[in-house]
């Protein structure tokens, strides 16, 4: 344990570093806050010093059971730390503040902040940074620098690292491995921040944005989220960056070594998100403009294509009230938020991944029942998915249901509606945002009680570390040596 908490006073101390952009904000903007910042920075800073130097003499190698048990303190930390500046200028309570910064951290971008128009722009520069941080994962963003201090990072990238192979590597260290992620993640980010720039955004909207497209996390600094701006151009930007951002990181490094978009159709993870989501918005639109809520069809595919691109990629930004649509589309954009994002990729849910191969498996016991001897192993792409792997995706899946079944009992227990729950639940646990109800797009979770809140908290950090990875945490053989 002492080891762990080495480790994590390293990890505060280089998340100190984050602090920097809102501090220069800060000085550019005269907001305010470069108090604020600074001392958040030198708190930071401290904390992971103190905690390094009370444990130098227990530096040694990570044990799997290190990694779970520090990506997930990582999480904690990190969230509670970023509070600081929301506690010290806003004066947020601490369980508004940690909501938030959790939210950022784990890229879920639900919100009980309101006014987000007239926040300090550092303030608003640093919630979306939060999330920019978070989309790759900060325990990535580590793994690049740990071997540099002496800590080896494997242990941490299988136990963060989103996908059912965990095992894969893009080169042959981990740690280039996460220079490399780290560096894909960066030059898209830029091109987005570039586009929504050409686009007609401001710098600030265009970077706020551009961290949350590509890190799928969906903080807005308005009110109205991109409902605000009224452009199709930018909504249009929006909708292929955050469709970028759902897809195999791994495969966009494909593309760029080999200058071609062959990888991208030999990708079958990807041929699937792609198909799903040109299919999902021209029957929504369709069916919205049937049903007569639009007056034409290209207004209806508008609206229709940015929310569900954004709510099934995870992303969460809105520009329309689709809480007030006739119910299948709204409920058809949730069931999609559980499963589209790619595995490799920023968002949450079960991944694109995991259900082709569970679509597989499904079709392969149908077949047996006719054909008891055949063999016909479960492949995607042309590769051979073990058995193994199977049975751990069916774990995963029993375990991520009775999870949504047992924290919706936990809301509605506390007195929330049926359909709040269960959609802020599902929002949360896919690191989606927005859910039906009080906590639809046309709201916000800021009427949700302290106890609501933290069950939410608790919800989004499960989702953003794939249940797996927090709930051994609560095994009693994790405890036993």
């Amino acid at each position: 344990m002492l080891s762990v908490a080495n480790v994590l006073g390293r990890l505060l101390m280089v998340f100190s570093l984050t602090y920097l952009l809102p501090i220069i904000c800060s000085l550019i903007y005269r907001d305010g806050t470069f108090l604020t910042f600074l001392v958040s920075q030198v708190a930071c800073l401290a904390a992971g010093g103190l905690m390094t130097l009370a444990t130098r003499g227990f530096q040694r190698a990570l044990k799997p059971r290190d990694g779970f048990m520090l990506v997930t303190l990582a999480w904690l930390l990190t969230a509670t730390i970023a509070t600081f500046p929301l506690l010290l200028h806003l004066q947020l309570s601490f369980t508004d503040a940690f909501f938030e910064a959790m939210s950022g951290m784990t890229t879920t971008g639900a919100t009980v902040m309101i006014h987000l128009d007239v926040l300090p722009p550092s303030i608003n520069l640093w919630r979306h940074e939060l999330n920019w941080i978070g989309g790759m994962g900060i325990i990535v963003l580590a793994v690049a620098i740990l071997p540099l201090l002496g800590v080896g990072g494997m242990q941490l990238m299988r136990a963060e690292v989103p996908g059912p192979i965990k095992g894969a590597k893009l080169t042959a260290r981990i740690a280039d491995t996460a220079v490399v992620l780290w560096g894909v993640y960066l030059t898209i980010t830029i091109a987005c921040m570039l586009s929504l720039k050409v686009a007609g955004m401001g710098w600030l909207d265009a970077i706020c944005h551009a961290f949350s497209t590509l890190s799928l996390g969906g903080f807005s600094t308005r009110d109205g989220s991109i409902g605000e701006f009224d452009s199709p151009l930018i909504e249009t930007v929006l909708i292929l960056f955050m469709t970028l951002a759902a897809l195999n990181f791994a495969t966009h490094f494909a593309v760029w070594r080999e200058r071609s978009l062959r990888p991208f159709w030999l990708d079958g993870e990807a041929r699937a998100v792609v198909g799903l989501l040109v299919l999902s918005c021209v029957g929504c639109a369709l069916y919205l403009w049937e049903a007569g809520t639009y007056g034409g069809f290209l207004t209806a595919l508008r609206f229709a294509s940015f929310n569900l691109v954004s709510l099934a990629t995870d992303c969460g930004f809105v520009s329309t009230d689709y809480g007030v649509w006739p119910a299948f589309v709204p409920f058809w954009m949730l069931f999609l938020s559980s499963f589209t994002a790619s595995s490799g990729s920023t968002g949450g849910g079960i991944k694109m991944f995991r259900t082709l191969i569970l679509v597989k498996q499904s079709s392969r016991e149908l077949t047996r029942l006719l054909h008891p001897s055949l063999a016909a192993p479960v492949t995607i792409g042309g590769i051979v998915i073990p058995n193994g792997v199977v049975v751990a995706i069916l774990g995963f899946l029993f375990l991520y249901f009775m999870s949504i079944v047992t924290l919706t009992f936990l809301l509605i227990f506390g007195g929330l509606d049926f359909i709040s729950a269960f959609t802020a639940v599902i929002a949360c646990i896919n690191n989606a945002g927005p859910g039906l109800g009080v906590v639809g797009p046309g709201t916000n979770y800021a009427s949700l009680t302290d106890y609501e809140i933290w069950v939410l908290s608790f919800t989004m950090l499960l989702g953003r570390l794939e249940v797996f990875s927090l709930l051994v945490l609560f095994t009693p053989q994790f405890w036993r040596k």
